[in-house]
């Protein structure tokens, strides 16, 4: 097999980044539509982030904001959304560029996005803004995120720690004998050099 000069990988991150562009978009247009709210899980010390140095210090990594209830100011650009929040009454503005987004869960659908958060901190220290994205629906209520009072953040560990809550996992063979859907890194199926 030949080397992936069009490298799809990068593709595919960004067409699925764009997904998230489009949907917080369409918040601002039109609002939350029904139940959907969104978990967006992203790294603290990617390049473009800007959130206090409170928030910073308590959340050096990952980081997770909740867009429901109490948000104001939402932005979208090509590269990044900004959102007022609110973290023990106090009132802060965040700027998050798509690059940095490590994961973003809608719990009213049961929709998931995950990005490798170790391709982009590789990538990061390479100069490189390569990421591989994954996406799956997750199959039981065990396994979404369990909702917390809005705003809300929530410090994540590094993706190989990360508790069951905050992603998927592997399921026994469901009743019918199918298995449940399962998030598969596309770096598997990558040729090594």
């Amino acid at each position: 097999m030949g080397q992936d000069l069009i490298r799809y990988d990068i593709l595919a991150q960004d067409a699925l980044r764009g997904v998230i562009r489009k949907v917080l978009a369409e918040v601002i247009k039109t609002g939350l539509p029904g139940d959907h709210h969104f978990f967006i899980t992203f790294l603290t010390s990617a390049p473009g982030v800007r959130l206090s140095t409170r928030l910073r210090e308590k959340y050096p990594e990952l980081m997770t904001i909740v867009i429901q209830h109490q948000y104001w100011d939402l932005q979208v650009t090509d590269t990044n959304f900004e959102v007022g929040l609110s973290f023990s009454d106090i009132p802060e503005r965040l700027l998050i560029p798509f690059s940095a987004i490590r994961g973003f869960y809608d719990p009213a659908v049961n929709f998931e996005l995950e990005f490798d958060v170790r391709e982009v901190e590789a990538a990061n220290a390479d100069g490189e803004g390569a990421t591989v994205a994954s996406i799956a629906p997750v199959t039981s209520e065990a396994e979404a995120p369990k909702p917390v009072k809005a705003p809300a953040t929530a410090k994540l560990p590094a993706k190989d720690k990360a508790p069951a809550a905050a992603k998927p996992a592997k399921e026994p063979a469901a009743e019918d004998g199918k298995r449940a859907a399962e998030v598969v890194s596309l770096d598997a199926f990558r040729k090594k050099p």
